[in-house]
């Protein structure tokens, strides 16, 4: 445990911004599922690993150690640092719980307060008579079906035809549960500092992957483009709109117009092919790598705890 249980703590210094130029050249969707298990193991990782500091220290204190009929001193991964690393761990998780609980409940309420505002719409469409123009995508609660909240101004922004790209954009929002895949981003954001690094990459690639789908769904990518860039350009965000749910004027639209139109910056794809594949299996190798350390640091300390109960029944 003295060593692997570092290892998920200083990993994502390296794995975020190896996540980050892995998915730049990554389809929208595979982008957004990479970032987002990314984020997820990370963070679980990480906070297991607190969890191992905080239970080794913790037995060092002879009273905790003596419920588990163990002494202290039987403890083979007993060093000076044991009990302080504890402590520090033990309030970083009491911090990141009530940071994640913070995150949770000012989530729950928005979409909640959103949700009542929409509840006089029949379908899957809710609209706002309100001269601010914006549009998003509210999930339902519990699984239900969500709606597309756009209001009046946002509406005559556009033409029919732009309109049914927005749409198309939102639906795809809805379908493809992007909401989880933020608030996921942002809970383990909570966990571990240098997660906060791949919310961006992520809400990029979540408005990427609705582009994608809105085109395909029109069948003119210009057309797509076009709307998209209209919408944001007279959007506004109103206070009423939840934080973690996604919409098509978030994001870095001039990026997202571009790729849309065929017009983003590519590389030569002969001598990059092997650079990408080796930063890729340096991803993995991170992933894999944090969660054996965790595993590990996790049986060492099982395995440490039964040794002294065992040692302590034969004393």
């Amino acid at each position: 445990m003295k060593f692997a249980v570092w290892l998920p703590l200083l990993i994502p210094l390296l794995a975020v911004p190896v996540a980050r130029r892995v998915t730049v050249r990554l389809p929208p969707r595979a982008a957004a599922w990479t970032l987002g298990v990314c984020s997820v193991l990370l963070g679980v990782c990480s906070t297991g690993a607190l969890g191992v500091l905080a239970v080794g220290g913790a037995l060092q204190i002879t009273p905790i150690a003596a419920l588990e009929d163990i002494s202290p001193r039987l403890l083979d991964d007993r060093t000076q640092l044991t009990l302080p690393a504890g402590i520090l761990a033990a309030g970083l998780l009491a911090g990141a719980a009530v940071s994640a609980g913070v995150v949770a409940v000012r989530h729950w309420r928005e979409v909640r307060a959103a949700g009542q505002a929409a509840e006089d719409a029949s379908g899957e469409l809710a609209v706002h008579v309100d001269e601010r123009p914006y549009a998003y995508a509210l999930p339902g609660p519990f699984g239900r079906r969500g709606r597309i909240v756009v209001s009046t101004a946002m509406l005559r922004s556009l033409n029919a035809e732009e309109r049914e790209v927005l749409f198309a954009h939102e639906r795809a929002h809805l379908a493809g549960k992007h909401h989880l895949f933020l608030s996921c981003a942002h809970l383990t954001a909570t966990l571990h500092p240098m997660l906060r690094g791949l919310r961006e990459p992520l809400t990029y690639a979540l408005e990427r992957w609705a582009d994608e789908v809105a085109a395909e769904a029109v069948g003119d990518r210009q057309l797509a483009a076009r709307a998209i860039g209209k919408a944001a350009l007279a959007a506004v965000v109103p206070a009423s709109r939840p934080r973690l749910v996604p919409g098509a004027t978030c994001g870095p639209v001039p990026r997202r117009v571009a790729a849309l139109m065929g017009t983003g910056t590519t590389g030569p794809a002969g001598r990059c092919g092997s650079r990408r594949r080796l930063v890729a299996a340096l991803l993995i190798s991170c992933l894999a790598l944090s969660a054996a350390s965790t595993l590990h640091a996790a049986s060492e300390l099982h395995s440490s705890v039964e040794i002294a109960e065992s040692s302590s029944g034969v004393r």
